[in-house]
C-alpha cells in the first residue's frame, strides 16, 4: 500500500463526510504534523478555512464562530503545545454549551513517550471538557477504513451538536511523509454513498401528557411566581415564554443573555431591573414567590442568587433541555428534562389562564420604580461606566450584534441594558467567565453575526490582543468598546477592595498601557473619547467605515464604583416611598 495514496484517500474521505455533516468553517493554526489535513481541507470548495497562527485566539475564534451560528465550527492544529492551548476555549465550549469539533495531529504512536520532538501525551488532553473523545486509527486506504474515518466523522459532529452541545476531540496520528496527492481531480468523490455515509437524527427532550398536566395544576395554585432566564439557545423560546408568562401571570426575570430584552416587541411581563431592587431587603420582603421556573444558565445577577437562595421553601422548576444540572444553589424541588419551548407549549396546552395578580403587579410597578430612579440619577455629563449601555441601547442599529466581556461589563450589561424594541442578538463568555479569548470570540461571531459591537474592560483587552490579527487578515468588521479604567474594576466592588495594603498591587492591578498603539499595529482606528458627544459621534461614524475601530472610554474605578451606589441608593429611596404608600 502507498503511503501517500492511502493518506490522501483517508483524509479526503473525512473532508468530504465534514462538509457533508453540515462543518462550513475550520479555523487552522499552521504546523507541520498537521500538514497533511490542512492541505485537503484548503481544496475543499465547500469550506471557509480561516487562519490563525495563535492556537488560544485561533480557538475562541472558531468558538464565536459557532456561537453565532448555533452550528459546530472545527479548529485543527498540530502535536504539542499547540494543543494544549486550545484548552480555554474548549472548556468554555463546554461549560456554555457550544459545539466545537476538534482535531489535533499527534506524533505516530513509535514516537511517542520516547523523547520525540514536539509530542506530548495527546490522548485525553482534555479530560472531561470534552463531550467525546476518539483516538482515530492510522490512515489507510482500504474500504473498512474509509467507512470508519466516515462514520467517526458524522458521529463526532452529531455529538458536538447534541444537547447539550459541547466540544468533540479527534486526534490524528500521521507519519511521514506528511504531504497528500492534490493531483487527483475527483479528490472528494465519495464511490459509496456520496450524499453521506450516516445521518444521524436527535429528538428534543420533551414529557408526557401526564407530567404536562401535573405540573399545570399545581401552577394553576399559585398566584406567587415568578419565571427566571438565563442564558439560552433555544430560537423557539422567546415566543413561548412570554404565552406562559401571560397565561400563569408570572413576571419574567430576564437575564439579558436570555434575548428576552432584545427584540421587535418585549412582553409586558418582561422584568430587567431586579439586580437595582433586589438588593433591598424592603423590596423582597413583598415580592417572595411560593413558585419559581428557571429556564437556562444562571443569571448574571448574584443579587438575584441570593434571592433564590433567600426562598429556597419556594417550589422550584428547573428546566433543562440538554439535561444537564444546572442548580449551583441545590434549590431545585424538580428537575425537568425537556425542550424549553417544548415545556412552555406543553403547560400552555393545560392552563386556564388568569389576569395577572396583585403580586405580579407589585413586581412590574418595582421594576419600573427602579429603573426611573436610575434614569433620573444617571451622570449625563461625565464619562462613567454604568451609561455605556443605557447609550448604547439607543445607538445600536437595528439587526446588531453585542458581545460583552466579563467581569464589570458583564454586570453593567444586566443592570443598564433595559428592554427595547430593537432586535439586538447579545452574546457572551459565561461557560467559565473567564476573561480570556473574548475579542477572538467577538471576531469570529462578527462572520456571521454582524455588525458587531464588543464592549471590555482594558485588562480583558489586553489579554487577547493576539486576537486582533483576525481582523486585519480578513478585514473583519468590529467595533470595540474599550471601557479602560486602568485595571481590575470588578474588584472595587468585592469585600477586598476594603483592605487598602497591596489592593492595587494584587487585585487592581494597573497596566498604564496606551492602546492606540496595538490598534494601529492591526491595521485598526483608534479614539479616544472625553465626552458623550464625542461617544455618539464616534459610534455613529463607526457604523459608516469597515473593519476594526476601538473607541476608548477612560474611567476611574473608585469613581465608578461610587456611581453605582449613587444609583442603588435612589432605588432605595424610591422603594422606600412605594412601601410608604402601601402601608
Amino acid at each position: 500500500m502507498n503511503h501517500q495514496s492511502a493518506l490522501t484517500a483517508y483524509i479526503a474521505a473525512f473532508v468530504a463526510e465534514l462538509v457533508h455533516a453540515g462543518i462550513k468553517d475550520v479555523v487552522v493554526s499552521p504546523g507541520s504534523r498537521s500538514t497533511p489535513m490542512a492541505m485537503v481541507m484548503a481544496e475543499h470548495p465547500g469550506l471557509n478555512l480561516h487562519i490563525h497562527v495563535d492556537e488560544r485566539s485561533a480557538a475562541f475564534f472558531a468558538l464565536g464562530i459557532a456561537k453565532a451560528t448555533g452550528k459546530p465550527a472545527a479548529i485543527l492544529c498540530t502535536s504539542g503545545t499547540a494543543a494544549a492551548n486550545y484548552f480555554p476555549a474548549i472548556v468554555e465550549a463546554r461549560y456554555s454549551r457550544v459545539p466545537l469539533l476538534v482535531l489535533t495531529a499527534d506524533r505516530p504512536h513509535e514516537l511517542r513517550d520516547v523523547g520525540a520532538p514536539q509530542a506530548i501525551d495527546q490522548i485525553d488532553l482534555y479530560g472531561k471538557h470534552v463531550k467525546w473523545f476518539n483516538e482515530m486509527a492510522l490512515p489507510e486506504e482500504a474500504a473498512d477504513m474509509i467507512r470508519y474515518v466516515r462514520t467517526v466523522c458524522a458521529r463526532a459532529a452529531s455529538v458536538a451538536i447534541q444537547a447539550p452541545a459541547g466540544p468533540v476531540h479527534l486526534n490524528f496520528p500521521f507519519r511521514e511523509p506528511l504531504i497528500p496527492d492534490l493531483e487527483n481531480d475527483r479528490l472528494f468523490e465519495l464511490p459509496e454513498r456520496a450524499e453521506g455515509y450516516v445521518s444521524v437524527q436527535v429528538g428534543s427532550r420533551t414529557l408526557a401528557k401526564e407530567d404536562f398536566e401535573r405540573i399545570a395544576a399545581v401552577l394553576e395554585k399559585h398566584e406567587k411566581g415568578i419565571i427566571v432566564c438565563g442564558q439560552l439557545g433555544n430560537k423557539e423560546f422567546a415566543g413561548k415564554v412570554e404565552q406562559l408568562a401571560e397565561a400563569l401571570g408570572y413576571p419574567v426575570l430576564a437575564d439579558p443573555l436570555s434575548q428576552l430584552r432584545s427584540a421587535t416587541n418585549p412582553g409586558d411581563w418582561i422584568v430587567d431591573a431586579y439586580d437595582a431592587f433586589l438588593r433591598f431587603e424592603e423590596a423582597k420582603s413583598i415580592l417572595k414567590p411560593e413558585v419559581v421556573i428557571r429556564f437556562g444558565a444562571m443569571p448574571v445577577s448574584k443579587a438575584l442568587g441570593i434571592f433564590l437562595k433567600e426562598n429556597r421553601n419556594a417550589l422550584q422548576f428547573v428546566v433543562d433541555g440538554g439535561g444537564g444540572w444546572l442548580d449551583p444553589h441545590a434549590l431545585s424541588t424538580e428537575m425537568v428534562y425537556c425542550d424549553e419551548a417544548l415545556f412552555c407549549e406543553g403547560l400552555l396546552q393545560h392552563i386556564q389562564g388568569r389576569q395577572g395578580s396583585g403580586f405580579s403587579d407589585r413586581w412590574l410597578k418595582m421594576n419600573g420604580l427602579a429603573k426611573a430612579a436610575m434614569e433620573a440619577e444617571m451622570n449625563r455629563d461625565e464619562l462613567n461606566e454604568s451609561f455605556v449601555f443605557r447609550q448604547l441601547s439607543e445607538l445600536l442599529p437595528e439587526g446588531a450584534s453585542l458581545f460583552v466581556g466579563n467581569s464589570m461589563p458583564i454586570r453593567d450589561l444586566d443592570s443598564f441594558f433595559w428592554k427595547t424594541n430593537k432586535r439586538i442578538k447579545v452574546m457572551a463568555n459565561r461557560g467559565a467567565n473567564g476573561i480570556d479569548g473574548v475579542t477572538s470570540s467577538a471576531l469570529g461571531a462578527s462572520l456571521y453575526a454582524a455588525p458587531m459591537y464588543l464592549v471590555l474592560g482594558d485588562l480583558t483587552f489586553f489579554h487577547d490582543m493576539n486576537g486582533l490579527i483576525a481582523a486585519k487578515q480578513y478585514g473583519l468588521d468590529l467595533t470595540v468598546i474599550l471601557i479602560n479604567n486602568n485595571g481590575g474594576g470588578i474588584f472595587s466592588f468585592l469585600p477586598q477592595s476594603g483592605q487598602a495594603k497591596n489592593f492595587e498591587r494584587l487585585f487592581g492591578t494597573p497596566l498604564g498601557l496606551d492602546y492606540s498603539h496595538v490598534v494601529e499595529m492591526y491595521g485598526g482606528k483608534f479614539s479616544r473619547v472625553e465626552n458623550w458627544l464625542q461617544f455618539n459621534e464616534s459610534i455613529e461614524l463607526a457604523k459608516e467605515e469597515p473593519g476594526l475601530k476601538v473607541i476608548e472610554v477612560v474611567t476611574d474605578r473608585e469613581a465608578n464604583a461610587a456611581d453605582h451606589r449613587r444609583l442603588w441608593k435612589a432605588v432605595s429611596r424610591e422603594i422606600n416611598k412605594f412601601m410608604d404608600m402601601e402601608k
